[in-house]
């Protein structure tokens, strides 16, 4: 038996062993560089220690059988220092109470709070829901895993005190009290080989990155084994920053879409994200952001949890070894779903040892030419967005594609999605032509404005249009020149709107810009200005609220270059000015009334 007998040792590039021990009292520093272990690691007594720094990760190789000793493995990682706003997350060590070779379940009352780079105390913990950061006090009002279902009654409480079994993920609350990301240490046996969790047909099982290591979602979805017992999806709880409440609007906080094809394209969607700001200044419009401004990515962070779905009673979910990356997480390809900041000790957004993924000119990942892809985005009451990804890819069926595809997390009360065999859908894949016709469904609690946008469109000819086709009003509108904007009562619209890619000429609607029609709101004269420089036949002009009620309404207008409306009478907010023509063009735009 061969093994690595350290006294002392701070690493600072790659190093490899068949076994490694470390002796009593004596440890061993990684920094920035990974510690790769082919077989088994033994961490003698509570002294003996081994500490990540600076992204410094351990992988291990596929045969091994089991870490043992009473020492102790201690990494960082960073959260939310918002105590509103949770995390989702996933331990890499388990308790060490007991020398055995297995890998021990987890309390979160084995967190410590750090008081320099390898010294730390434990964290406190507080019944009431607020934590804070100095020193650490972690709310276990909000500890949480959630197992094999797809309602409430899934969450199941753990508290500081509750045994978490190892790959299960858990939710906690952030702090209060500091500026920057609230740093975790965890410290325990670190966790290694196969590990598995209990997944059910169309139930949900909050698992994570169990390793002090990056994990490959790749190699974990692309595993046998997981393939015939998960969907193929990765659910990434998303909040919005600045959030300052526990109670939170059904729009605040939701999941995130991940999932990648055979060929490795990754696909993301976000949760639903703010579309105005209270106050009408433009927030990820006309683009795209996620709540917590992060995007799902290849190689899952150490700590990060996640929700994955079954698709078979009494299956299993394994994470295994041969998962494991080397890859920092400030790499590009890599994201810790916490609302703000970089990874701790590194801001750099390098990575030597991987291929960095080439992006657009949008900050979004650039897919290769085999694809073909937009963004839908729909915005409601100007209100919230929710982001629909389309991939066109030749092994692409009417089915189910696995790695192409993936399910809506959650449909709101107010929403839009995709459809495929009546389940909503976040992201779909077609094999492209011209002749299809994709089904958008709405569904909406109450009268509301509903707007239309496009956003990504990669590897699409300059010349093809891409429509919305509003059957009930037989009106097509090229989303690639415009944004189509109405007002809708409440309801379920399953057959009313499509995305098609021709038109018959006679019934599409003409591109207008702010060239052909100009809306300007002058707050000091209180008027709605509309300029109509080219002499179009304008026929109305509607004004919406922020909740689609029509406030103003203007028919029958004359032909002339001008037009002014008298907006004295409307309360300072955002509203949505509709200019329609005889041809059955229409302009809309955003005006902010300041009275």
């Amino acid at each position: 038996m061969h093994y690595l007998l350290l006294t002392l040792t701070f690493l600072t590039t790659s190093l490899a062993s068949a076994q490694l021990y470390v002796k009593n009292s004596d440890y061993m520093y990684v920094k920035g560089d990974v510690l790769y272990v082919e077989d088994n690691i033994v961490l003698n007594d509570a002294e003996s220690k081994i500490y990540l720094r600076s992204e410094g990760q351990l992988i291990q190789g596929t045969g091994t059988t089991g870490n043992s000793g009473l020492g102790e493995l201690s990494v960082h990682q960073e959260g939310t220092v918002n105590q509103f706003a949770y995390n989702f997350w996933c331990s890499p060590v388990g308790g060490n109470l007991v020398d055995n070779t297995n890998n021990n379940g987890f309390k979160v009352n084995q967190l410590d709070d750090s008081t320099g780079d390898i010294t730390s105390v434990d964290a406190a913990f507080t019944s009431g829901a607020n934590g804070s950061s100095s020193p650490l006090t972690i709310s276990s009002t909000w500890l949480y895993t959630y197992t094999t279902s797809s309602s409430y009654s899934g969450w199941n409480y753990k508290g500081a005190n509750g045994n978490i079994a190892t790959g299960l993920g858990f939710t906690m609350k952030g702090t209060n009290g500091s500026s920057e990301n609230q740093l975790y240490d965890f410290r325990g046996k670190p966790n290694n080989g196969t590990i598995s969790n209990t997944v059910s047909d169309g139930g949900f099982t909050l698992i994570g990155n169990p390793y002090p290591s990056a994990l490959d979602a790749y190699e974990f979805l692309y595993d046998a084994e997981n393939v015939a017992n998960i969907t193929g999806e990765l659910y990434y709880w998303e909040q919005a920053a600045g959030a300052s409440s526990h109670y939170l609007a059904e729009y605040i906080g939701g999941y995130a879409t991940y999932t990648i094809a055979m060929d490795e394209t990754s696909s993301f969607t976000p949760a639903t994200f703010t579309t105005f700001m209270g106050d009408g200044t433009a927030t990820n419009f006309p683009g795209t952001a996620s709540p917590s401004g992060k995007t799902a990515k290849r190689y899952i962070p150490i700590g990060q949890g996640f929700l994955v779905e079954g698709v078979v009673n009494n299956g299993t979910v394994k994470v295994k070894n041969a998962h494991r990356k080397f890859y920092k997480e400030s790499g590009s390809d890599s994201e810790f779903f916490r609302l703000s900041g970089e990874t701790s000790n590194n801001a750099s957004r390098t990575n030597s040892n991987s291929e960095e993924p080439e992006l657009t000119e949008e900050g979004m990942v650039a897919v290769s030419d085999a694809y073909k892809r937009f963004r839908l985005n729909v915005d409601f009451n100007e209100t919230y967005t929710r982001q629909l990804l389309m991939n066109f890819h030749d092994s692409a069926t009417d089915g189910f594609d696995y790695g192409l595809e993936g399910k809506s997390p959650g449909v709101l009360s107010s929403d839009a999605y995709w459809t495929l065999e009546g389940t909503p859908y976040a992201i779909q894949a077609f094999s492209f032509d011209t002749e299809l016709a994709i089904p958008v469904v709405l569904t909406l609690n109450q009268q509301q404005s509903v707007n239309f946008r496009m956003f990504d469109i990669q590897n699409f000819d300059s010349s093809q249009p891409i429509y919305i086709h509003d059957i009930e009003n037989d009106v097509y509108v090229d989303l690639r020149t415009q944004e189509y904007f109405l007002n809708l009562e409440a309801g379920d619209y399953s057959s009313r709107f499509e995305i098609v890619f021709q038109s018959p000429e006679t019934l599409s609607v003409p591109s207008l810009t702010d060239s052909d029609i100009i809306v300007v709101q002058n707050n000091k004269l209180d008027e709605l200005l509309i300029a109509n420089p080219t002499n179009l036949d304008i026929t109305t002009v509607i004004v919406f609220d922020i909740n689609g009620k029509q406030v103003m309404t203007n028919t029958d207008l004359e032909n002339q270059n001008e037009y002014s409306f008298n907006t004295q009478h409307l309360t300072s907010g955002v509203y949505i000015v509709s200019v329609n023509t005889s041809s059955n063009q229409q302009l809309n735009r955003k005006v902010i009334v300041n009275n």
